[in-house]
């Protein structure tokens, strides 16, 4: 999936379509409240067990490169990442706010769901201002597992191309 894709339409009725898009929207609300409040040991929760999730630059993303800042390939991979950000790094504390927005389900083939959607993450560090993080583009696929949906790939396409050096949180 390019940053310039159009939009498939989804082999679904209306209705369903607005159901459908409901339901992640409300996923992205739980994953946004989850790491807002600081819980980012419960996020790899949010993935399946060989989830890909990828912070990557718009440039890298467009040109089809696949480097990244952030690169995991496993739920196992977010386990460490979560842990290592919970218990072992040292960084200034922080408050940080999620947005999402915009959602739009490109394709659904039986438990596959392809969506996209823009989101905004803001920091404020405890003795300074709010500023913005990263602002970009999920490209996601999620399954269906159990009746929940989680994140089989996320990719984070971020715009801003001046990011901070302290990129610490998922996006």
């Amino acid at each position: 999936m390019t940053g310039n894709v159009t939009p498939i339409k989804p082999a679904l009725a209306p209705a369903d379509l607005r159901a459908l898009r409901l339901e992640i929207d409300e996923f992205h609300a739980l994953y946004c409240e989850t790491l807002d409040r600081g819980d980012v040991e419960q996020w790899p929760e949010f993935f399946t067990d060989d989830a890909v999730y990828r912070i990557t630059a718009k440039e890298n993303h467009d040109a089809g490169l696949a480097v990244g800042l952030v690169y995991a390939d496993s739920k196992a991979m977010l386990r460490d990442r979560a842990f290592a950000i919970a218990r072992t790094q040292m960084f200034a504390p922080r408050y940080l706010r999620h947005f999402v927005s915009n959602t739009r389900v490109l394709s659904a083939e039986r438990e596959l769901i392809r969506a996209r959607a823009n989101y905004l993450l803001l920091q404020t560090l405890m003795e300074g201002p709010t500023t913005i993080h990263q602002a970009g583009v999920y490209l996601d696929l999620f399954a269906r597992v159990d009746g929940r949906l989680l994140l089989k790939e996320r990719q984070c396409v971020y715009d801003t191309l001046l990011i901070a050096n302290d990129l610490v949180y998922p996006a």
